[in-house]
């Protein structure tokens, strides 16, 4: 067995490595690389989708951000949110010791099913939480059928 000396530096460089691994994980996973210089960068809000008897409901969640800057389109059945998160004050003004808070502007797009009953959709927006209810046509609700014993 040989001894291998000691380098507080070398454990330094494998820690950094580490953390900088660490830290692309993290972003990637909490939807998008960040500029940390900045809280700029490209950001996903999370969407839950969830199928009902009689509707489609998508709750976005979307902290800090008003009504005015959200949009929601719907074309060739294609469900689209937009927006932008626009940050309160100028970044250089203030002395930030960590700033992990995403900026700028967010995009998500659904292919909804051709059952959607594309006139009658709606959205609420309360507590950061958009909600979009997307009603089922009557044909493609579940119908219970019964059976006659013969």
């Amino acid at each position: 067995m040989s001894l291998i000396r000691w380098n507080p530096a070398r454990e330094t460089e494998r820690w950094n490595m580490q953390r900088e691994i660490n830290r692309l994980f993290d972003s990637f996973f909490r939807g998008g690389i960040q500029d940390e210089d900045f809280g700029l960068g490209v950001w996903t809000p999370a969407v839950d989708i969830v199928e009902h008897e009689n509707e489609y409901v998508v709750r976005v969640e979307l902290p800090g951000i008003s009504k005015e800057d959200v949009k929601i389109i719907l074309e060739s059945n294609v469900l689209t949110i937009r927006g932008e998160r626009k940050q309160e004050k100028d970044v250089k003004e203030e002395n930030y010791q960590r700033m992990e808070r995403s900026y700028g502007s967010f995009q998500r797009s659904f292919t909804l099913p051709t059952t959607v009953k594309n006139d009658n959709i709606d959205a609420s927006y309360k507590d950061g939480i958009l909600t979009i209810t997307l009603p089922k046509l009557e044909e493609a609700k579940p119908k219970q059928i019964e059976v006659k014993v013969k």
